[in-house]
Order: C-alpha cells, then structure tokens, then sequence
C-alpha cells in the first residue's frame, strides 16, 4: 500500500468522524415519557403503593424563574394512611428529573 493511498483513508476517517461528532451533539434528544413516568413511578413506590398515574406524551415549555425547559407533565395518586394523595409533576424531557412537584 501506497502512503498516498494510506493518507487518504485516514483523512477520510478523520473527516467523518468529526462531522458524525457536531452532528450527534447537535441533536436534540428526549427521554420517552413512558421511561419517565416509571422512574417517577419507582420512586412513588419506596414509601407505599400507588393507585394510578397519568403522563402527557408530548413535552410542554416550562418556565420557573430564569430557567426555561421542556418537561413533560403527569400526575400520580396513592392511598397513605387511610386517605388519598394526589400529585402533579413537571419531569425535565432530557433528564427525566423531576423539577416540580405539587400535592392537590
């Protein structure tokens, strides 16, 4: 093999994957709201059994003071001590952390 022939393949290689790179970080990936939803679930599930939650399969813009995000909102109920608890939660679309949590 020639160092010509040699060269070119590894500029090539070189070239494609520095555009493979910028054009991965470029994108803008979510978590499924399904995943979410039972990260959420699991962690409702350490302190007791829940009775039903709900997500919205489609992220929604959420603002709380300077920050601005996607999340995805939902909701989950659960009996403890005898009564029922319900909450309503905003779960950032890329993290799938939990930024807001309401009881009602």
């Amino acid at each position: 093999m020639k160092i010509k022939d040699y060269m070119m393949g590894l500029g090539t290689g070189i070239v494609i994957g520095v555009i493979a790179s910028q054009a991965t970080t470029k994108m803008d990936f979510n978590r499924s709201a399904e995943l979410v939803l039972n990260e959420i679930k699991n962690s409702f599930k350490k302190e007791g059994p829940i009775d039903g939650s709900w997500i919205y399969m489609t992220p929604e813009k959420f603002q709380k003071a300077a920050i601005s995000m996607n999340v995805y909102k939902g909701g989950i109920s659960r009996v403890k001590n005898g009564e029922i608890e319900q909450f309503e939660f905003a779960a950032d679309a890329k993290t799938g952390s939990v930024v807001d949590l309401v009881k009602i």
